[in-house]
């Protein structure tokens, strides 16, 4: 796909940078399309070591995880966007019941539909530049290797947390990608600072983090919480571990240097709802399915679902872990 003479590549992609920036999007990178490498047989042994637990929609579309272009014909360039969604709150130290504590990424509204639709928004910008040339939109919903793409393009670095780590917003930010027919020059990759510290490891209290950069889902708080809605019991390793976490866990997270620094989402929608970061036990246990679907509509919390809540909650009472001395970070 070439670009008009009278509008340079360079031009256009500090147009659709701005336009980036205007919409809501903190951060914006560029990479080439082409078949992952190394990344690739990383998310191979990762399966077959069976880190991805019960999660088997995983194991779908390999070759596509591979190979972009099986997504879209003649794929260019891989535009990831990163929204910060970091807010002013922190979870409640001084509570005087049994308590969950939400994971942050989940104390407002379902982050999928906001960043689709600002990613159709600069896809929109593409094709106004460009009539002829195809984009696919991505927000944690297809067969894509998110996370090596955004190392691809400059937007940070994979923690040994697993998770893409920015200089400027820490690990607290939504990713999305648009997979474009049109050539864009691609950004520098950045260098890899965790350095020595190793404090997302240590601090994982199920072990999860088995080496650097490699979770075992079968160990870790989030997948029990968010992903097995009920159907399977926790193991004993999880389930004496919880800390109070009702969904998800943010412990790898809260422990990070480079999460803390105090920079705020300008989203006002991923902010908590009603100022609360964490579900009352009194609450969930008088839930019916109508009432739980009601206020958490448009809601993370949702996919676990009602009876994955109240079962978490009882392994929380259970384990005797009351007001956790939770400190900001």
């Amino acid at each position: 796909m070439k670009f008009l003479k009278n509008n340079p590549m360079e031009d256009f992609k500090e147009r659709l940078k701005a336009k980036a920036k205007e919409i809501g999007f903190d951060l914006i990178g560029f990479a080439k399309a082409e078949k992952l490498g190394q990344e690739f047989d990383n998310y191979l042994s990762w399966l077959a070591s069976g880190f991805n637990a019960k999660m088997d929609y995983l194991e779908r579309n390999k070759e596509k995880r591979k190979d972009i272009s099986l997504i879209l014909e003649n794929p260019k360039t891989i535009i990831v966007t990163a929204t910060n969604y970091n807010t002013p709150f922190f979870h409640e130290n001084n509570i005087d019941h049994f308590s969950g504590k939400i994971s942050r990424y989940a104390w407002g509204d379902d982050y999928h539909d906001i960043i689709l639709a600002k990613l159709n928004i600069l896809s929109s910008e593409i094709s106004n530049y460009e009539p002829e040339s195809k984009s696919k939109c991505y927000v944690d919903t297809g067969p894509i290797l998110e996370k090596a793409w955004a190392v691809r393009a400059g937007i940070g670095w994979q923690g040994k947390n697993s998770l893409i780590l920015t200089k400027k917003f820490g690990s607290y930010v939504f990713l999305g990608l648009i997979v474009t027919t049109i050539e864009i020059e691609s950004d520098q990759i950045i260098s890899d600072y965790c350095g020595k510290c190793n404090a997302c490891i240590e601090n994982c209290p199920t072990g999860a983090i088995v080496q650097p950069k490699v979770v075992d889902s079968n160990k870790c708080i989030s997948y029990w919480t968010i992903e097995t809605k009920g159907k399977i019991d926790f193991p004993d390793n999880v389930a004496n571990n919880l800390k109070n976490w009702v969904f998800g866990c943010d412990i790898c997270q809260e422990v990070c240097p480079w999460n803390r620094r105090k920079i705020f989402t300008r989203e006002i929608s991923y902010y908590p709802r009603q100022n609360q970061t964490y579900l009352d036990s009194k609450d969930i246990d008088m839930m019916d399915n109508v009432y739980f679907n009601l206020r958490f509509k448009n809601s993370p919390i949702k996919r676990a679902k009602l009876e994955g809540i109240q079962k978490t909650m009882t392994y929380i009472k259970k384990s005797g872990l009351r007001n956790p001395d939770l400190t900001e970070k």
